[in-house]
């Protein structure tokens, strides 16, 4: 059926509301194609798209459809499977309580019980509740920090841990066998009886409880320090704020920016990654004369800070905040002999190797993963499984952080209250977080991190993303300035294979210096990410070998 068939089909068999906007583009055969010629898809970080009818929009027919081939999947795990569960927890967005129902009545429609949050929750308490609730798996409504018109669906499976490839490509699977996701039936909660249950709210007491045991020092006096905090309008105005209230933290919540709104209509930007997410929030810094400013994204699974020194508010990179929290908490762990002799950190392979100095010191060893905190995940079980290594730390680049294995992906509620007691810890010696990175700095050499996004939209977007990366695979660059490329990691390749990583496409280029690059296109959206990993003696000689970086690897963007 090609797209002008799918449009008419959906035409005339959807719901009132969805014909209404589908009438409003009749004729206009770009949006029509760019609606229908193809299916949104399932990819790596699950599913996430623009809101709108369609098949390659997120929608009620597309949420239906995704949780019909889940279901088919639970399905053949057996009936202990369908007895279990799904968990399932939205975020603030669009449709994202409506989409959150539409899973549960079409899981409850094939027999699978659901267990349904009654409002919105953060990302890591679903991932914790998964394994509380001994459920077969979960499903988080949210497109994390991305805009107000998208929206996502994440899978979890029962270790509360995003899918890994085989069992997401069976999933994939199941998804692509259905031709009509019109024909596919939801229950409401009435007709579902016993199989929709709404979440007991003692589970957030517990997730709390599991969280607060993450402290190292909770005895310190935190009366002199203040701390700004905004969840950009999303999930974590309720957690963070319990947690750091119980433990005693001055926090100044961004009033504006604590209610939870679709239209993200008081923050210039929802992504901690970017500058103008922390607009407002250093205005009430300034006027209460803050020690940091935290903000986390809307489904709070990543933090973002802004520290006061030298008599400004320094905004700190994924890498540089994590770096500070392992070395704090490895060193606070040796102090008080809590630290495991068969200790190991993860991070990703476009994480900066600030921290693998780091653990080096303390003698924790190091595994490194693809993108995508799964990966993490999947390590902490299996090495949890063989009793061989304990978890210490896990980390990626893209702000995101794990303390404590209770959760099994990156989660800001967890580095909310860590960085805050950092903060305390190290303003009784009389420094700032900055001081404590650059003590790092000064022990281990200076690390410069980087990250570029081209983003490539439509029809054509994929295939530009595509030549742009088989460009630099079939002519890698031999130098960057005067410093030799070392070797090229291709990881699709065997080679990689062989070394225990999936298949990905993605391209590392390690200089001789030390420094490298990462090429990935985005699973999720349409965008190729150039990740720089800058090693120097100083800030000045770091910008410099930056910026001869990408003129080197990004000339054809």
């Amino acid at each position: 059926m090609d797209y002008q068939a799918k449009y008419q089909h959906w035409c005339q068999n959807a719901d009132s509301a969805t014909k209404a906007e589908l009438a409003a583009i009749a004729g206009n055969d770009k949006e029509i194609k760019e609606r229908f010629f193809c299916d949104l898809a399932f990819g790596t970080g699950g599913l996430r798209g623009v809101i709108g009818a369609g098949t390659n929009r997120i929608n009620k027919y597309i949420v239906r459809k995704t949780t019909q081939g889940y279901a088919e999947y639970v399905k053949k795990a057996g009936d202990d499977a369908c007895r279990r569960g799904v968990v399932i927890a939205h975020d603030n967005r669009r449709f994202s309580i409506d989409f959150a129902k539409e899973t549960a009545g079409v899981l409850a429609a094939n027999g699978i019980k659901a267990y349904l949050f009654d409002s919105l929750r953060p990302t890591p308490e679903l991932s914790f509740s998964v394994r509380e609730l001994g459920a077969f798996g979960g499903v988080m409504i949210t497109a994390s920090h991305n805009p107000p018109e998208y929206n996502g669906y994440k899978l979890y499976d029962e270790r509360g841990c995003q899918l890994v490839p085989d069992v997401n490509d069976a999933v994939v699977a199941e998804i692509e066998r259905i031709d009509d996701p019109l024909t596919i039936k939801s229950l409401t909660k009435e007709e579902a009886g016993d199989l929709i249950v709404t979440v007991d709210p003692s589970i957030d007491e517990t997730y709390y409880a599991a969280v607060m045991k993450i402290t190292q020092n909770n005895d310190l006096d935190k009366s002199d320090v203040k701390i700004v905090y905004s969840p950009q309008h999303g999930t974590g105005n309720v957690p963070v704020r319990t947690v750091l209230s119980r433990l005693g933290y001055n926090v100044i919540p961004v009033e504006e920016q604590c209610v939870p709104d679709t239209e993200f209509s008081k923050t210039l930007n929802p992504n901690p990654e970017m500058a103008d997410a922390y607009v407002l929030a250093l205005e009430y810094a300034k006027k209460a004369n803050a020690d940091i400013v935290i903000t986390t994204d809307p489904d709070c699974d990543r933090l973002g800070v802004a520290v006061k020194h030298g008599g400004d508010y320094v905004r700190m990179t994924g890498n540089q905040s994590a770096a500070v929290l392992l070395e704090y908490i490895l060193s606070q762990r040796a102090e008080k002999g809590t630290l495991p002799k068969n200790g190991v950190m993860f991070n990703t392979i476009v994480t900066s190797d600030l921290g693998d100095r780091i653990c080096e010191n303390y003698g924790v060893s190091v595994e490194k993963t693809l993108t995508g905190f799964k990966f993490i995940g999947d390590k902490v079980y299996r090495h949890e499984l063989a009793g061989d290594k304990t978890f210490v730390f896990g980390y990626e680049e893209s702000y995101g952080c794990l303390i404590s294995d209770c959760v099994r992906d990156k989660d800001a509620v967890q580095a909310s209250l860590m960085l805050c007691e950092a903060t305390v810890y190290y303003h009784k010696m009389g420094m700032t977080l900055i001081d404590a990175l650059e003590a790092l700095y000064k022990k281990y050499g200076f690390f410069r991190d980087a990250l570029d996004n081209f983003t490539f939209k439509g029809l054509d977007g994929a295939e530009k993303i595509t030549a742009l990366v088989d460009g630099l695979r079939k002519n890698p660059p031999t130098k960057s300035g005067e410093v030799a490329v070392l070797k090229m990691e291709d990881y699709t390749s065997q080679e990689m294979i062989d070394a225990g990583f999936t298949k990905s496409d993605v391209l590392r280029f390690v200089l001789a210096d030390g420094s490298w690059v990462a090429v990935r296109p985005s699973g999720t959206e349409p965008k190729c990410k150039f990740y720089f990993s800058v090693v120097a003696a100083t800030p000045a000689e770091a910008d410099e070998k930056l910026a001869v970086m990408r003129a080197t690897f990004e000339k054809d963007c």
